[in-house]
């Protein structure tokens, strides 16, 4: 038996709407009839999207803004309760990827990937929580879901991926840790978090869009080079679409599911890192199972280490 049922005449927030998840999911929310509350860090992309969606019937706005910044997630929270009302559904989608050996990221670095990825999500629960709870205190029908999107990175730890693999971690203790603060105080609000593995969205692109305030100087080093190029070819070769994503996404929401997976059958490598803990072992080999694509990250980055 579903949770609740997501209607038409319904309100929808989604961030990082202009590409990949967030605008798959906006296409699926306006096939069911929902209203659009939408939001981008890049503009072009974010008016495109409106464009494309306000076409189908539905009622889209859209709110250019950068969601590391609480001022604009507050901003779009006013728009959405000026418009539509508190939001049945809101959906933390915005993020960034950004790998390289752990040590060799700079402040720049973390503070953009945990900026987006981690207070991005932050800034949405915090927003829009309070709103969704004096919703259903005034309406014992009204319902409300929120989903973050983390990553099965958020699971593992897959090396030269440090600061992504750290932001997507807190994103998954944050979600588990507002599903259960959600279940103390109320029954019809719930949450969902997002462990999508490889899936063609441009995430490897993410750096188009990083500002120029955080951009570290000089060149890219060789072990972020190597990330970048790893991170394209895995995620432009994903079989699982953004759009089978987000039907996944709305079907967890009905039935009231807290854990996404787009790639169950990576679970057997979440299942061997939790039993490293459980066991006090020392973390195993990632790369068991494809041992050639360790050794040519290995050697890759040892010769990458010896020129310098």
């Amino acid at each position: 038996m579903s949770a609740w049922q997501v209607q038409a005449g319904h309100t929808a927030v989604i961030t990082g709407a202009g590409s990949g998840f967030g605008l798959e999911l906006a296409r699926l929310a306006a096939r069911k009839g929902l209203n659009l509350v939408l939001t981008d860090v890049q503009q072009d992309a974010l008016d495109a999207a409106v464009a494309e969606l306000a076409a189908t019937g539905v009622q889209v706005v859209g709110l250019q803004g950068d969601v590391s910044r609480g001022v604009d997630v507050q901003a779009l929270a006013d728009l959405c309760m000026e418009r539509f009302g508190a939001p049945h559904i809101v959906i933390n989608n915005a993020g960034v990827a950004f790998g390289g050996l752990i040590w060799e990221h700079t402040e720049r670095d973390w503070e953009w990937v945990l900026g987006v990825n981690l207070f991005g999500v932050a800034h949405g629960v915090r927003v829009f929580t309070p709103l969704m709870l004096a919703a259903a205190k005034q309406d014992p029908a009204w319902r409300g879901h929120i989903v973050n999107v983390a990553s099965m990175a958020g699971l593992l730890n897959s090396p030269n991926m440090g600061a992504y693999n750290v932001s997507k971690h807190a994103v998954v203790s944050l979600s588990e840790t507002l599903y259960q603060d959600l279940a103390l105080v109320t029954d019809q609000v719930h949450a969902s978090v997002l462990c999508p593995y490889f899936v063609p969205t441009g995430i490897h692109l993410s750096h188009r869009n990083r500002p120029k305030a955080l951009r570290s100087e000089g060149r890219p080093t060789a072990s972020q080079m190597i990330a970048q190029a790893m991170s394209a070819k895995a995620v432009t070769s994903g079989k699982v679409t953004a759009a089978d994503t987000a039907q996944l996404v709305f079907e967890a929401i009905e039935a009231g599911r807290f854990y996404v997976y787009t790639h169950p059958q990576a679970l057997g490598m979440v299942q061997t890192r939790l039993e490293d803990v459980v066991q006090a072992r020392n973390p195993t080999d990632p790369f068991a199972g494809k041992p050639e694509i360790g050794e040519q990250l290995k050697t890759a980055l040892r010769e990458a280490m010896a020129r310098r």
